[in-house]
């Protein structure tokens, strides 16, 4: 379930949005964006924590600790309520509106009277935005392509959220008498970025003890539907999870069924049809006979049908079948791969935890090298100098001889300029360790001059990794519109690395744009782009994402050891 941490984050980040809706102090609502971003990301349980341990966290004054103890106590808090009441509900609705903001809702709903998403989309084809100031026809553009993004989101959330709720309903299944396996399946299972609903599965001999603990659980806020083949709750996060319980010896059969996708399932399907046998949720059986052949383990059933096991992260049609019966599925990168983190950030720039934290944890995470790459100064907000990145450079060094095992490297990410252009000069760049360059903005530029920007880059000498390549925020912005099969070609042809940003809000690469990328013999690297230590786990979900995308080992720089790694950031070959 989601951490008390995320929850005061979320109900911070509102009231922000809300004082800026109502044009209330600017400062303020700052202050609880960035009190909001670092409870977010602080490693402690903020439940467990009173008013004077909230103001131990950077960013967390005496008001606002009391409002999160008052927050963690009731669920509410009463000053949060009283600016909820002085902003329409509908124009709260238009706030999930990717690329609208706070100020331009509340222009919509006195100045037009714009109070929900339908509203607004009439409004723009009426063309009656056009007369509001600061509005325009790319105003409208940019509306409807975020309301596209919201409606293309439809009920699904990001991964991290659904695993969060699949790990403890399976944590809390797994302990109820009689369960003899209990496993997430779906689309969770096959690790896409966005879920609809969580699918669970028990193996068990009788059904109804689970369905009752399901139903019984304390997250739960609406059973939907109770039954001895399947129970439906929604948690009191609104996702749905859906609950089945097999005969364990029909384990094999209901996970390969449950766990799709569809197209996938429907292939096998017609290979065991052609072969006069039936495959359903409880098996493989001959369809003369009805005799079960086998269903306890997915290998067996895969087996029968003369394919190999396939990962469940390649299960989409999309070649792997073929792949299969050819005998050539690729043994695809596993997190145990993964020997450091190239890409992340501490408190020197916007990060929430210090040098010294950030080093600690990928440490416990075993981690055999691990990067620091602060912001560099073109990003302005961040007021980074050549001073301090020194400093941290040489601070870098000294915990580099504390930690025996763990080879530090000191990095930075580069803002990529609207000409293509970096922020420090070759002389400088060449005394980092590795440097990532990622585009931050000017997101609506040509796409001639988008590409132009991002090729130039990369053919920088400097540049090792082209971080988050096409800037996307999964539901709240899209990608860049930029020609990626040249982008693609430069990276290969200057062996700059493509990252798979494993953040769950980004997941860029995504697993469409790493096949087609892995066409042009790119190399990839798959970084958290962490702010904090609660961030590295993501890791996780970036290896999930090479694997949809078809990676092995070899493919991604960071599972290679250290001298092949520094041969390739030096600009050597692969």
């Amino acid at each position: 379930m989601a951490r008390p941490n995320e929850e005061v984050e979320a109900a911070l980040k509102e009231h922000a949005d809300l004082l800026a809706i109502t044009g209330g102090d600017a400062f303020k609502a700052r202050a609880y964006e960035k009190a909001a971003r670092a409870i977010g990301g602080h490693p402690t349980d903020v439940s467990k924590l009173d008013a004077k341990g909230l103001q131990e966290i950077p960013g967390v004054g005496k008001s606002i600790a009391e409002k999160v103890v008052e927050f963690l106590r009731t669920g509410h808090v009463t000053a949060f309520e009283e600016t909820r009441t002085a902003v329409p509900p509908g124009v709260r609705e238009l706030l999930a509106i990717p690329m609208l903001g706070p100020r331009r809702a509340m222009t919509l709903f006195e100045e037009l009277g714009v109070s929900s998403v339908d509203e607004l989309l009439d409004a723009v084809h009426e063309e009656k935005l056009r007369g509001l100031k600061g509005f325009g026809e790319k105003t409208e553009e940019n509306i409807l392509h975020g309301i596209a993004l919201m409606q293309q989101a439809g009920g699904r959330i990001r991964i991290d959220a659904a695993m969060d709720v699949a790990e403890q309903v399976v944590a809390d299944l797994s302990a109820v008498d009689g369960c003899e396996g209990c496993a997430y399946a779906g689309s969770l299972r096959r690790m896409r970025e966005t879920i609809g609903d969580v699918d669970v599965l028990v193996a068990a001999e009788r059904s109804g003890p689970f369905m009752d603990a399901l139903s019984n659980l304390p997250y739960v806020a609406e059973v939907i539907a109770h039954g001895p083949k399947k129970t439906s709750i929604r948690t009191t996060k609104g996702l749905q999870v859906d609950l089945r319980v097999l005969p364990p010896d029909a384990w094999g059969g209901g996970l390969l069924y449950f766990t799709g996708s569809k197209a996938h399932n429907i292939r096998i399907r017609t290979i065991a049809v052609r072969e006069d046998l039936k495959l359903s949720e409880y098996g493989l059986f001959d369809n003369s006979t009805g005799k079960k052949i086998t269903s306890a383990a997915e290998e067996d059933i895969y087996e029968r049908l003369g394919l190999p096991w396939i990962p469940p992260t390649l299960r989409e049609d999309r070649g792997e079948i073929p792949a299969g019966q050819r005998g050539e599925l690729p043994e695809l990168v596993t997190e145990d791969d993964i020997r450091g983190d190239l890409h992340t950030h501490t408190d020197l720039t916007d990060g929430l935890a210090s040098l010294e934290d950030m080093v600690a944890a990928a440490a416990e995470r075993g981690y055999a090298y691990y990067a620091v790459t602060d912001h560099a100064p073109n990003l302005y907000m961040q007021r980074m100098t050549d001073a301090k990145i020194l400093a941290q450079r040489k601070k870098l060094r000294e915990l580099d001889r504390k930690h025996r095992g763990l080879h530090l490297l000191h990095g930075t990410e580069l803002n990529i300029g609207p000409d293509g252009e970096l922020d420090w000069p070759d002389d400088f760049l060449a005394d980092f360790d590795l440097c990532v360059a990622s585009v931050h903005s000017h997101f609506k530029q040509s796409r001639r001059e988008l590409t132009r920007r991002i090729v130039r880059a990369c053919e920088n000498p400097h540049v090792s990794v082209l971080g988050h390549p096409t800037t996307r925020l999964i539901g709240k912005r899209p990608p860049v519109d930029a020609d990626f099969d040249a982008v693609y070609e430069a990276c290969a042809r200057n062996h700059t690395a493509l990252e798979i940003n494993a953040h769950p809000e980004r997941l860029d690469l995504g697993d469409e744009e790493i096949l087609r990328a892995k066409k042009h013999g790119v190399k990839f690297a798959v970084n958290t782009d962490a702010h904090s230590t609660t961030h590295l786990p993501y890791m996780r979900y970036g290896v999930g994402t090479a694997q949809r995308g078809w990676l092995t080992a070899d493919d991604i720089i960071n599972t290679w050891p250290l001298q092949r790694l520094r041969r390739f950031l030096r600009g050597g070959s692969r």
